[in-house]
């Protein structure tokens, strides 16, 4: 934590500090951007306020006063809910705009993860509460150079692994051996642990209807086999293995079984890969100019390419989330059919491009990474240009 440059965020975004709170270990954000992990069990409720202009100060309770011992600032205990609140009126000494982990309507649930009832305590002491999404992307989303170099890496063992995988389904059909999603499955997760790559869970392999779940994934008594003339998906997702700062890399690529790739199958891909196109071209283009671009904005570019073909009604998801050190990170996500986030694509982040259409029959989505530096962005790892041939 570097308390400086929060309380030059926090003149930024004109607010008079920002109260940290937790209970239960219930909110990692404050961890992660504090800088410190609990010495023991949270089981009472603490208070840590970075004011915009000098030191911070805590509330801890008096059974677990150590609590917060690892960051700078005075430190006052309270035992009582009567105390507590009294002490909490004086910890925000005057402050009437403060930012908290909130999201109005819960717009963002990755950000509003203070309770209701602690939100209505504060307001109480006149308090007006200010979301700290932006706050939270600045000091917790953003990448260093190491970590863009772990993502890079990943990616191209994650590229690899993705390749081999619609090749070990093609050679089985060729040899007339059978082959399931869920063959192919353990085949990525066993190629990930000889690339030294962790994955949380996943990958998701699914052929024809199965594709059109966006989160399914095929198990061990759950699963379809793969066939000639199936469509095949494979949404794979992995970061470099023993390395706590190491970020995700996180794609989807979309092939065919069949000796000629029915037309059908080709024109829903060929309109995802356009969405996905579209979407890219108005990040690229936007930092190129110097623009502002928010994540909304990427969402409205994918879904009204698919709108112009008639097919928006098949999306059914935002376009792309943030990616970390979490697959799903906590930066701005590509969405205007979730959520509105209007959070501003910053220097030092990335996010999926995801674009999809799932019909009742089969499900096509087509996944890229991209990472916004200093006056450009780029994607981080091969793009789909057609259906992969998987027999061919």
């Amino acid at each position: 934590m570097n308390v400086t440059d929060i309380q030059a965020a926090l003149r930024e975004e004109q607010l008079d500090g920002w109260l940290f709170y937790d209970h239960h270990e219930r909110d990692p954000l404050a961890y992660r951007v504090l800088g410190f992990r609990p010495p023991r069990m949270v089981t009472r409720r603490w208070y840590y306020f970075i004011p915009s202009t000098g030191e911070p100060r805590a509330l801890v309770h008096a059974i677990e006063s150590g609590m917060l011992d690892a960051l700078p600032g005075a430190k006052k205990k309270y035992s009582s809910w009567g105390t507590q609140v009294e002490a909490l009126t004086t910890l925000l000494g005057g402050a009437r705009r403060i930012a908290m982990q909130y999201s109005p309507k819960n717009n963002i649930p990755y950000i509003g993860l203070v309770d209701a009832g602690t939100i209505e305590l504060v307001r109480s002491l006149g308090v007006e509460i200010a979301s700290s999404a932006n706050l939270v992307q600045f000091f917790e989303a953003r990448w260093t150079e190491a970590q863009l170099e772990t993502h890079l890496e990943a990616g191209r063992r994650v590229d690899r692994v993705r390749a081999d995988g619609f090749v070990f389904a093609g050679e089985r059909l060729r040899l007339g051996q059978a082959v399931s999603e869920y063959d192919v499955q353990q085949f990525i997760l066993e190629a990930f642990r000889r690339e030294g790559l962790f994955t949380d869970h996943g990958p998701i392999v699914a052929v024809n209807a199965n594709a059109s779940n966006p989160h399914y994934e095929p198990t061990a008594e759950v699963h379809a086999p793969i066939v000639k003339g199936d469509l095949l998906l494979i949404d794979l997702w992995a970061k470099l293995a023993n390395d706590p700062e190491a970020v995700y890399y996180d794609i989807t690529w979309t092939g065919s079984t069949a000796d000629v790739i029915p037309s059908e199958q080709v024109r829903i891909y060929e309109a995802v890969a356009g969405a996905r196109d579209a979407a890219i071209q108005r990040v690229q283009s936007a930092i190129a100019a110097g623009e502002a671009v928010h994540g909304f904005e990427v969402d409205d570019a994918a879904r009204g390419h698919l709108r112009g073909l008639g097919l928006d009604h098949f999306f059914i998801h935002r376009t792309g989330h943030s990616i970390g050190r979490d697959v799903h990170g906590a930066g701005a996500n590509m969405d205007n059919l979730e959520t509105h986030d209007d959070r501003r694509l910053i220097p030092g982040t990335c996010f999926s491009i995801e674009p999809g259409a799932y019909l009742p029959e089969f499900g096509v989505r087509s996944e890229v990474n991209m990472y916004v530096g200093a006056g450009r962005a780029m994607v981080t790892g091969e793009i789909q240009k057609e259906l992969v041939r998987i027999c061919g």
